[in-house]
């Protein structure tokens, strides 16, 4: 009968708005907590019958969704881990299970995360949550094992880098020889010019080049010979590392610049001006030009350096740890070197609103969702990981306050639906009577 469908049509309203006051509670109660997405709810008609002509009310159903895809308002902080998806896409997290776990981690997904190092370096949220990232191979290069899963991502730990050097591969020798050496007469000294390097273990080594020039009897010759010594060399006596013959242009055109380079070994390539010479542990390419336009010169001026330059970076300690917007966290110490040491990939899925909401406003895949794809950051769809920088709930009290009202007043509408058919069902009782 009629009476009896409103009176379950009633008992629906009061249930749906009862879920819709649930998730409002759930909203305001998480507008101060960061990365939170709010919960939407949506009633949906239910129809009773068929054809009959007699109405039958069906009631209501409730559905809930959480809108992943909304973005909070960004906040400035102090910590550089502190970090936020500018996007679209997620940040990959595990729980503490996932330090522990063979293979890949228990995946969880997250827009944002005040990440600190804990006892023992790993980077995780107070509700912990671990940042999952890609390692870096020594030299800095991340190698990218998959992209649809969580194989080769690994809980980020900052404490295992604390030492680190550059090796020195490249030095520019930029100097002047005097012409006036190689005249008929001249005192016959060789000319020394050190240069410090790093070695591969982060020690200051030194190269010391010896120009020797050679006296003709007459005239000039505009030729010298150039010996390498290594410092790091234990041979005893020492031997040169490198040996060279350079001759000098004295044409008009390329007057002082290097003619051509003899008895090397094979060492120099005239093409890019490059002379490798080998040391302990690997071997520097030193630029002294190319024939006709060269950094090491003989000019009728002094013996001095005009260009000296190399990379390498001696030992040092860690001073603190920066993201890029890219997603690499480096490493930089207190001697300016650079070190990148994980990778951070976004995490993307075809469906963001049906991934299930975890603790600590994190989320987890499921089947409605699609699976997961991992960009680089600020690539493709996905945007760039911005460090110092927080989201903010997107929970606007205004908008909720004003819904609680409106929940408030169909509840008691319900309610009184329920009332007056009770009132009804007494009548009918009591016309029996």
């Amino acid at each position: 009968m009629s009476v009896t469908s409103a009176l379950n049509a009633g008992v629906a309203g009061l249930s749906v708005n009862s879920t819709k006051l649930a998730t409002i509670s759930d909203n305001i109660a998480n507008s101060s907590t960061n990365g939170y997405k709010r919960v939407d709810t949506e009633f949906v008609s239910l129809v009773s019958g068929g054809a009959s002509t007699r109405y039958a009310a069906g009631g209501v159903r409730v559905e809930t969704f959480r809108n992943v895809t909304a973005e909070g308002a960004l906040v400035s902080t102090g910590n550089a881990t502190d970090l936020t998806v500018n996007g679209e896409g997620l940040i990959p997290v595990t729980t503490a299970a996932g330090l522990n776990t063979a293979g890949s981690p228990p995946l969880r997904l997250t827009s944002t995360g005040s990440f600190n190092t804990d006892s023992n370096g790993f980077l995780r949220t107070e509700g912990g949550l671990f940042l999952l990232g890609w390692p870096a191979n020594t030299d800095g290069s991340v190698t990218v094992p998959s992209r649809d899963s969580a194989a080769g991502l690994e809980p980020v730990q900052l404490n295992q880098a604390i030492f680190a050097s550059e090796a020195t591969t490249e030095i520019n020798l930029g100097l002047n020889l005097p012409a006036t050496e190689t005249l008929a007469g001249a005192s016959d000294t060789t000319l020394t010019f050190p240069v410090e390097y790093i070695d591969s273990i982060g020690l200051a080594q030194t190269l010391t080049f010896e120009f020797d020039p050679d006296v003709p009897a007459t005239g000039r010759s505009d030729a010298w010979t150039v010996n390498v010594y290594d410092s790091a060399d234990p041979t005893v006596p020492a031997v040169p590392v490198a040996s060279f013959d350079v001759d000098f242009d004295a044409t008009a055109a390329s007057g002082g610049s290097i003619d051509a380079i003899t008895n090397d070994g094979g060492a120099y390539d005239a093409a890019t001006g490059v002379l490798t010479v080998p040391v302990q542990g690997g071997a520097i390419a030193v630029d002294i030009g190319v024939p006709g336009n060269s950094s090491l010169t003989q000019l009728a001026g002094d013996f001095a350096p005009v260009s000296v330059t190399r990379n390498g970076t001696p030992i040092g300690t860690v001073d603190r740890y920066e993201v890029s917007e890219g997603g690499f966290i480096e490493a930089v110490y207190d001697t300016g070197f650079r070190q990148t040491v994980y990778q951070i990939p976004i995490g993307d899925v075809a469906n963001p609103n049906a991934l299930r909401a975890e603790d600590g406003s994190a989320f987890s895949l499921t089947q409605d969702s699609g699976s997961i794809y991992f960009w680089d950051a600020a690539s493709g769809p996905v945007g760039g990981l911005l460090g110092f920088t927080l989201e903010q709930s997107t929970t606007d009290i205004t908008a909720e306050l004003t819904d609680l009202i409106q929940t408030q007043r169909a509840y008691s509408s319900n309610a009184r639906i329920i009332q007056t058919i009770d009132e009804v069902l007494q009548e009918t009782t009591n016309l029996i009577r």
